[in-house]
């Protein structure tokens, strides 16, 4: 998968980009990310990217001079999407959709915003991250690359662990243990250490349903099925698993 970002800071981008997950995949040519100064394709010896919006007001623009060359030159994958408030939600559906493909790209703003005929003429959608605020896109973009390149082939080493992960299923995840089996009077549930793995399966279906009915309801289609309502019968505890347990 080959994901393109033009930035005006790529440097922001460096560090993270070359870390875990992301830096492995990388080098093992998994994953091709491919990151553009946008002031390499400035006309100026001041290497310009904004200036002051028509119409008055505070703060300035990025032009869309220097976009149009740096997409035009480099011919990036699509869908190219700004990153920006008005954009889509990104969610664990958005990036599926994105995994899917052999390739997208990412368009960071900065200042306040970029020339509205960039997202017109020149991108292909917007995506947004959250209702939030934020100094510019190289955040955003960061958090869109990393869930959709987790989504891809041969990125992760365990290809289960995706499947397995909050909204995967439409669900949050269910609790995670490990060792000491006992840590400052506190055990970790019965279940996991009975080794009948059926159990297990069910005994984490039905956290994760509990903990998406007290955190995120509307992630959940009322009533429940059965099956769901069965398995929150069959466990009536918490997520420590214990009569009296803790919720959390």
């Amino acid at each position: 998968m080959r994901i393109d970002v033009f930035t005006i800071f790529p440097e922001y981008l460096a560090g993270p980009l070359d870390a875990s997950l992301l830096g492995r995949a990388r080098a093992r040519g998994v994953l091709d990310v491919r990151v553009h100064d946008l002031r390499d394709w400035t006309d100026d010896r001041h290497r310009s990217v904004d200036d002051t919006p028509f119409g008055g007001g505070p703060g300035m623009v990025m032009m869309p001079g220097p976009i149009f060359s740096a997409v035009e030159a480099v011919g990036p994958p699509r869908p190219l999407l700004l990153c920006s408030a008005a954009g889509r939600r990104f969610d664990q559906r958005f990036a599926g959709e994105l995994a899917t493909g052999d390739g997208f790209s990412l368009l960071c703003g900065r200042y306040e915003g970029v020339d509205q005929r960039v997202a017109d003429h020149c991108c292909d959608g917007e995506v947004s991250v959250g209702d939030v605020v934020l100094a510019g896109g190289e955040a955003a973009a960061l958090v869109v690359v990393e869930a959709v390149a987790r989504l891809a082939p041969g990125v992760m080493g365990n290809e289960g662990s995706a499947e397995q992960e909050s909204f995967a299923d439409g669900l949050l995840e269910y609790p995670q243990y490990t060792r000491p089996a006992e840590f400052r009077d506190w055990g970790v549930p019965d279940v996991l250490r009975s080794g009948d793995h059926g159990r297990i399966a069910r005994w984490r279906r039905a956290q994760a349903l509990r903990r998406t009915l007290a955190r995120r309801p509307d992630l959940l289609d009322r009533p429940l099925p059965a099956a769901d309502e069965a398995l929150l019968r069959e466990f009536p505890d918490g997520p420590g698993g214990q009569p009296g347990g803790p919720d959390e």
